[in-house]
């Protein structure tokens, strides 16, 4: 089961309390204070683990606590301190304050480790206090108790390209097709219920990551649909590929204004990011309709096809490419990168799709 968002209270442990104890040995008179000092609490801990892929090993609001510290003993010997406590986490996890809403970690790196609360301090054995006045001290200190926090894990993924499309537009098939992600694929919408990644593989030592997340309606920010509980997902990718359906019984320049429209609403960032159309299902438009609607969809967007590319698009048909990812060299983060109708089912332009994305993803790797 995917889950991408759960409640838990945590809590580091409590200190050991000092040891309140005396000297007795054979031919030793009246031995002083010897207690000692109990051990510190454990700590707990965050880890960033990329075998772990969603929070669904939490239970529902459940409580982790480190251990406790041992109390100290006679002969100045101090307790056993409590063992840290390490919540594993996947790639993307924000620890976020219940009551404040702050965002207190952000583990996005592999092996990433960062200390969360801090152990309770173990007590002090009454050999500390000890003084000309007092010889036989009976008090020690209590340990300190830990800290208790309750939070949100909320997992946000980190993929290089994230897709962006109504219902039932193809981007289960298209990242299927692409990628070694196996998404469920249905002719209804609402297939994809939860997240995907998947890895785009170009040549042997170069990929990018793609992620899929569940179709967006209008009002999807405002709780619509599905598209709201995952839109988070793909906040963290600096690429956007919006799908748009040929064959769709919604209007073109309607699907791509209310995408674009629900992107900007939820997230300031994600609607200024660079952006790429890929105009789906070529392969069901009647051959002599197909000119007409991608060069009018372009025109539409007040750009003009383009007659040449590096990424062998099909001749064929119409698409649009700006001719650098550069800014220095003039490309413009406002305008889409490339329009390209595509078709999963057929592979068309689907090669010239994926070097096409890996040169924008490129771009952003090198800064």
């Amino acid at each position: 089961m995917f889950t991408d968002s759960v409640e838990l209270t945590v809590s580091s442990g409590k200190g050991g309390a000092g040891c309140v104890a005396f000297r007795r040995e054979k031919f030793v008179l009246n031995g002083g204070p010897n207690g000692g000092d109990g051990g510190k609490g454990g700590d707990i801990w965050f880890k960033c683990d990329n075998n772990t892929h969603t929070l669904s090993h939490f239970q529902r609001k459940m409580h982790i606590k480190a251990d406790s510290g041992r109390p100290g003993e006679g002969s100045n010997m101090t307790g056993k301190s409590g063992a840290k406590k390490i919540i594993i986490v996947p790639p993307g996890t924000q620890i976020i304050d219940m009551e404040s809403g702050e965002i207190l970690l952000d583990m996005v790196e592999d092996g990433q480790e960062a200390k969360f609360l801090e152990g309770g301090k173990g007590g002090l054995g009454n050999t500390h206090f000890k003084s000309p006045t007092n010889q036989r001290p009976t008090y020690a200190q209590p340990g300190q108790k830990g800290e208790t926090r309750n939070i949100k894990l909320e997992l946000k993924l980190i993929a290089d390209v994230g897709l962006v499309g109504f219902p039932n537009v193809g981007k289960s098939t298209l990242i299927s097709t692409v990628s070694n992600a196996r998404p469920e694929i249905a002719n209804y919408e609402f297939t994809t219920l939860t997240p995907k990644l998947g890895q785009v593989n170009i040549g042997d030592y170069e990929s990018f990551i793609m992620a899929d997340i569940p179709g967006i309606i209008g009002g999807a920010h405002e709780g619509k649909g599905l598209g709201i509980q995952f839109l988070r997902h793909i906040e963290r990718t600096k690429t956007l590929l919006f799908m748009i359906d040929l064959a769709s019984y919604r209007d073109l320049k309607e699907q791509i204004e209310v995408l674009q429209d629900e992107v900007a609403q939820f997230s300031e960032k994600l609607g200024t990011s660079k952006f790429a159309i890929a105009l789906t299902r070529v392969d069901i438009i009647n051959p002599e309709d197909i000119n007409e609607l991608v060069s009018g969809f372009i025109e539409m967007m007040g750009l003009t096809p383009s007659n040449k590319s590096d990424f062998d698009f099909d001749q064929n048909l119409p698409y649009y490419i700006q001719e650098d990812v550069d800014e220095t060299l003039g490309y413009d983060s406002s305008k889409p990168y490339f329009i390209l109708p595509i078709s999963s089912a057929t592979h068309k332009n689907i090669e010239g799709l994926k070097y096409a994305l890996f040169n924008l993803v490129q771009s952003d790797r090198k800064k």
